[in-house]
């Protein structure tokens, strides 16, 4: 039988029920308007209908297929972005109401283009081609969407080729004496953040997630029973740092929080937490004359490894530090401190201007005072509350 509307005893809104060609439903339109309702019956009977004559594929729409991307546990990176507002963008927004039936490679090229219009050929590849290859991907699996193989943009060949962009932040190391400076304009829970990756090499996201538990003040020594590799591993910690984790194990829990004493969300996406701090920290720099452009988060990590270098440390020490490489007795044996690899961490310098900045008086109560973006340096401070 067709579909008709219905109320449902204890509801305001109309619900649809009936039979299409044996496919049976009953749903709710989530609306009390008879009139909308009536619009919401006639597409989902035109879907159901279309659905047993052509299968699901003719009727799967991008967005359905990204929501059943993300309940697999896919990332929305890129793909979903909602406002304050309410306002939702990303690739999943631009192609809103279109099939998969209908997408083809011209729809994704030109969705590049206007969703990442100055962005390079490898930045459009990673923001837009691979989130959308990944939703695509899992429609193929759920039998949603053909298989089919997407060209990627490429990047101009030749040796006469000269492709000019800006250095990506974050991709190459930097001196100590200039990370100090830098970190110097920020505020002090930004501040604290990035001394203990530059004075540990740990990753952001292990930064996020280290709890008091996790660090054994005495031995020197921090346990991570989750690396981004999946292994557990075991971290040298730089004496410089010893003063800061007393005062943050003192407070308990997670060890570094925002300005407003909140952890920080468990992601990879360490770049975007951070930003607003990174963009405050180069505008009073550069208020002051002084344009430091390339150090983000991820700069520490890559200064770690290769001052460690230039320190003459043994590769295999450098890569135990990092978390790049493990032996059997590493891996059970991630709590015992290796004497070794704290007195490699400990040859990384600490230049002067890195020890006296002024939340080192009180790292917890500093921390929970936030930089304002106008000053043109990290002494005027206002209280959080």
């Amino acid at each position: 039988m067709p579909l008709k509307l219905t109320r449902r005893g204890g509801s305001e809104y109309w619900y649809i029920r009936g039979t299409v060609r044996g496919q049976s439903i009953f749903e709710t339109t989530g609306t009390s308007d008879r009139e909308i309702a009536e619009a919401i019956r006639i597409k989902t009977e035109a879907r159901l209908l279309n659905e047993s004559v052509h299968g699901r594929k003719a009727t799967v729409t991008f967005e359905e297929a990204t929501e059943a991307y993300l309940a697999a546990g896919g990332s929305d990176r890129f793909l979903i972005k909602i406002s304050k507002t309410g306002k939702m963008s990303g690739i999943a927004a631009h192609f809103r109401g279109k099939f998969l039936k209908d997408l083809g490679q011209s729809d994704l090229d030109a969705a590049a283009r206007i969703l990442f219009p100055s962005a390079s050929p490898e930045t459009r590849n990673r923001q837009c081609y691979t989130p959308f290859i990944a939703v695509w991907n899992h429609a193929v699996a759920s039998q949603w969407a053909e298989p089919r193989q997407w060209k990627r943009p490429r990047k101009p060949k030749g040796t006469n080729v000269a492709v000019l962009k800006r250095p990506r932040a974050g991709s190459k190391p930097t001196s100590y004496e200039r990370a100090a400076q830098f970190v110097s304009a920020m505020s002090p829970a930004s501040a604290q953040i990035m001394t203990a990756l530059f004075y540990t090499g740990m990753r952001p996201i292990e930064i996020f997630t280290l709890d008091a538990s996790d660090v054994n003040i005495a031995g020197r020594w921090i346990t991570l029973d989750r690396s981004k590799t999946g292994e557990p591993r075991g971290v040298p910690m730089h004496e410089f740092l010893v003063p800061l984790f007393e005062a943050l194990i003192k407070r308990g829990g997670i060890l570094f929080r925002t300005h407003k004493g909140v952890p920080y969300p468990p992601t990879d996406e360490f770049g975007g937490q951070m930003s607003s701090a990174i963009e405050g920290a180069r505008a009073r720099l550069k208020k002051r004359g002084i344009v430091i452009d390339d150090i983000s988060a991820y700069t520490a990590r890559h200064t770690v490894s290769t001052q460690l270098v230039i320190n003459d440390v043994h590769p295999y020490k450098k890569d135990q530090i990092l978390g790049h490489a493990a032996d059997d007795m590493s891996r059970h044996y991630t709590h015992v401190p290796q004497q070794p690899l704290i007195d490699a961490i400990n040859t990384l310098p600490v230049p002067a201007a890195w020890q006296v900045m002024h939340w080192w008086e009180d790292p917890v109560y500093w921390s929970r005072r936030l930089v304002k973006w106008g000053a043109s340096g990290a002494q005027v401070t206002s209280r959080q509350a």
